[in-house]
């Protein structure tokens, strides 16, 4: 697993997706973390310092994975970079059928007003 930059890891997010539009997946996953170990954690918490989390994202394709660590600071333009990639290499997704609003509406006043019109028999 590689740690790089934010820059290179859109493009390298970006070459992914292109390899694999044809056939295979990527997967990217988003996870908090302070990138320190157990030990360090607790030595910051007993001198009363705070811990600085960060966002860890990985991406792998099963051939080639990498990842980044994203700060506070940085969130906000690797999210709209993130989502501009999102959007452009998401065009082999179905789109979803949809029935006409207005013939199921139509469908159901049909029903509604068959059922209860008709009177139940009594025994």
């Amino acid at each position: 697993m590689v740690l790089l930059q934010l820059d290179p890891f859109l493009n390298e997010l970006t070459s992914m997706f292109e390899k694999s539009k044809e056939k295979g997946s990527v997967w990217v996953t988003l996870k908090r973390s302070s990138l320190k170990s157990k030990l360090q954690k607790r030595k910051l918490s007993a001198a009363g310092e705070s811990i600085e989390y960060r966002c860890l994202i990985r991406a792998t394709d099963a051939k080639k994975t990498i990842s980044t660590s994203v700060g506070a600071k940085d969130h906000q333009r690797f999210q709209a970079s993130y989502a501009t990639i999102l959007k452009a290499h998401m065009t082999a997704l179905k789109k979803r059928e949809r029935k006409d609003r207005k013939k199921s509406t139509e469908a159901d006043k049909k029903e509604s007003t068959s059922s209860t019109t008709t009177k139940p028999k009594k025994l």
